[in-house]
């Protein structure tokens, strides 16, 4: 069926392309009537439309034709704007007439802080920064707190780590990229998402599904990328000083300067630390890591737009180190000694990033693009006597070129890309270091009615040294039924190496045995996981006693042809095999958002999971995965008077009962329910806005107090067989308060 379904989506893009009635022209200056040659760079469009052309170096041009179309619009900067009736498709010669100076006009407008369009082909939404501002936002992990379509949880009972989820696929399966450039991947998996400050981001892009071809191939559930700050529009100065109940302290600095007329740099500066011991379920463990963290980067841009050309180039260094455990443990007298439990997870992580971008000046829609980066990740770190170490060093780059193919309704993307990672990887004395490396090359055609419908068709051909090689196919549909309502449809196809141990770095601060059940593949001798995701959306925008709303239908299935299982339900042990059986992932999300009245904003949704595999003990649902979540997020601000504001945002949530991976073997005293009971999250925040320069903020997390008993199995006997920090399905710290303020000079 799936080779059907290829091969007939293959083929929508020549039907298209041949199946087009175009109208051509040429635009002159009527100062020049004896000037052979047109005006280069003028806009033409159909009236009431999106359907448009740019001339040529001769002044020529060629536009979409509907029999509907009667009047072409015609502007150029420096010229008096036509409007011309079209009768026929005979091509015209039109003259526009030069005139003064155009007098400026400014138009202000308030944006949604989570942006949806009916428009584009692809079911993403992009996340501002003031959306970001609305929760005690210190690092990428955490800005998601407001949003409904990503779940935020807490990965083990010592770190403190929060880990993201979309779709009911943990952040694996989402390709996590920095201004397109893949970030959160391989030793990065776990901690990663912490090592980009809140601050840094101007805005986040979130695809839920199949992501584009250009990508990549990993993605599974969706895609999430981050877009930093830039050196050219970011302030020139700006401060942010954050401090929490829990003990924990937070410095941001940027600072911006224009060099020339063409180069701007930035140096930003993050730096936090944690350094007071908490206890608060008084288990002797730390219920927080101690920490510090010193996080820098340099980023230059350039920019000539007369030439069309932009690029950045990205410096940056992170130094990273936590220590946790039980209350008495001193790494310089306990550690490889079992008179006290304790971790240390020390990381250094280097990386730098060069995008290079080319507009044809005379042809917009034209274009190149080179990305190039490398990285080198460095953990070391041991949980009680067992030591992981692990070394990182990636290299990836990505050449593409846009284009059209006869007019702007038929676009195309292409290019190569090649990524090389080397894993030295250690646990106590066992290597398990290997090198990969992939070269890929892909094709993404795009066809928009600038109507009701429109596709984007994608293919990559991949050559993997321990995959082999294989295609990737992805496929997205927008069609526009009515004014104001939009179906989006996908499918694709996603293929991946599992990290087993950077990814399930957990279960090393527990007593559970490894088994790997080898099955002669490449990689730890598991095969690689290969899945195929569906999905359809439907989201109709609405006005409402004069206030504007939105609803928002989501159905994804994530099908797994081989998954590389993490099998829980033994206690005594964890367990890696291939699947043998079936795996899926089923989401269903309805989301609403409505203007309440001026200034007051609404947001809900409703969330339904249905996330099962097949383990060894039979066909389990996920554990620790809530099959229904509820979400509410309201948030107000007053009138800007003299500069002077009021923001209030609470965010709610209902965490529905989560199986628990079976402890049925354990001691009785070990023994966890075979489900954890629902219970219920809410967030605030308040902020007062005194300056555009300045402002203050309070906040509280968790302020239902909601904390799990027990989250430590085993925490009297920490060195015993029943020692195991991994069953976390609710907080850990309980109500937490935190304030903070923010300082900036344009």
């Amino acid at each position: 069926m799936k080779r059907y379904i290829l091969s007939l989506f293959l083929s929508l893009g020549p039907i298209f392309l041949y199946s087009q009635t175009t109208f051509k022209g040429m635009i002159m200056d009527k100062n020049n009537p004896k000037d052979k040659l047109g005006i280069e760079g003028a806009s033409v469009h159909w009236l009431a439309t999106n359907v448009s052309s740019i001339t040529n170096e001769k002044g020529w041009f060629e536009i979409a034709y509907k029999p509907e179309y009667k009047k072409l619009v015609v502007n150029y900067v420096g010229f008096k704007s036509d409007t011309l009736t079209i009768t026929n498709l005979s091509p015209i010669h039109h003259y526009l007439t030069p005139q003064g100076d155009l007098d400026e006009i400014t138009i202000n407008s308030k944006k949604k802080t989570i942006q949806k369009s009916l428009f584009t082909t692809t079911n993403v939404f992009t996340v501002s920064s003031a959306e970001l501002l609305k929760a005690a936002c210190c690092n990428l992990a955490e800005s998601f707190e407001t949003n409904p379509s990503i779940d935020v949880s807490f990965s083990d009972a010592l770190t403190g780590t929060k880990q993201i989820s979309m779709l009911g696929l943990t952040s694996p399966y989402l390709l996590i990229t920095q201004e397109n450039i893949p970030s959160v991947r391989g030793a990065s998996q776990v901690f990663g998402l912490t090592f980009t400050p809140g601050s840094w981001v101007e805005s986040i892009q979130i695809t839920k599904g199949a992501g584009s071809v250009t990508n990549g191939f990993e993605s599974i559930s969706g895609q999430i990328n981050t877009e930093l700050v830039k050196p050219a529009t970011d302030n020139a100065f700006f401060l942010n000083m954050f401090a929490s109940q829990m003990g924990r302290f937070e410095v941001n600095t940027h600072f911006n300067k224009k060099v020339s007329d063409k180069w701007d740099t930035g140096l930003y500066i993050h730096g936090n630390y944690t350094g007071e011991k908490f206890d608060m379920n008084e288990d002797n463990f730390l219920d927080m890591p101690l920490s510090k963290q010193i996080n820098v980067l340099n980023r230059w841009q350039f920019t000539d737009a007369e030439k069309g050309w932009v690029s950045f180039i990205n410096v940056r260094f992170m130094n990273d180190e936590k220590q946790t455990g039980e209350l008495e443990f001193n790494p310089e007298i306990h550690r490889g000694t079992s008179d006290f439990w304790g971790s240390e997870i020390d990381t250094k992580r280097f990386e730098t990033s060069a995008k290079l971008g080319y507009v044809f000046p005379e042809m917009p829609f034209q274009s190149f693009g080179f990305q190039i980066a490398y990285s080198n990740h460095q953990q070391d770190s041991y949980f009680g006597l067992n030591a992981y170490d692990i070394q990182h060093q990636s290299v990836y780059s990505n050449l593409l070129f846009n284009s059209i193919i006869g007019d702007t309704r038929n676009k195309f993307k292409t290019g190569i890309s090649f990524t090389a990672d080397t894993f030295d990887e250690f646990i106590n004395l066992t290597d398990f270091s290997r090198k990969e490396n992939s070269l890929g090359a892909f094709f993404e055609y795009t066809f928009d009615n600038l109507d009701n419908f429109s596709l984007v068709a994608g293919l990559r051909v991949d050559s993997h040294n321990l995959l082999g090689n294989f295609i990737t196919p992805r496929l997205h549909l927008r069609y526009n039924p009515w004014e104001n309502g939009v179906i989006k449809a996908s499918f694709g196809r996603g293929k991946r190496s599992a990290n087993i141990f950077a990814e399930n770095q957990q279960l090393f601060a527990s007593s559970r045995q490894i088994n790997i059940e080898n099955n002669n593949g490449n990689i730890y001798g598991l095969n690689p996981e290969i899945a195929w995701n569906y999905g359809i959306s439907y989201l109709q925008k609405f006005t409402l006693f004069n206030q504007k709303g939105d609803v928002t239908f989501d159905y994804y299935r994530t099908d797994f042809s081989n998954q590389v299982v993490v099998d829980w339900e033994n206690p005594q042990a964890i367990s890696f095999y291939d699947l043998d059986g079936k795996s899926i992932a089923n989401s269903f999300q309805l989301e609403a958002t409505y203007n309440l009245a001026k200034n007051l904003d609404f947001r809900a949704a409703y969330k339904y999971f249905d996330i099962a595999t097949t383990y060894k003990s039979g066909n389990l649902q996920k554990p620790i995965q809530p099959q229904n979540r509820f979400f509410a997020n309201l948030g107000y601000e007053t009138e800007l008077e003299n500069e002077k504001q009021w923001r209030f945002d609470m965010t709610f949530n209902i965490i529905g009962k989560q199986r628990l991976p079976d402890t049925s073997s354990n001691p009785i005293q070990y023994q966890l329910d075979e489900f954890a009971a629902p219970y219920q999250l809410l967030n605030s925040q308040i902020t007062r806005v005194f300056s555009d320069k300045f402002e203050v903020y309070i906040g509280g997390e968790n302020m239902t107090n909601v904390q799990q008993k027990n989250p430590i199995l085993g925490s009297d006997d920490p060195f015993g067989s029943n020692f195991d920090t991994t069953i976390v399905y609710a907080p850990i710290f309980g109500r937490a308060l935190y304030a903070g303020l923010r300082f900036k000079i344009k």
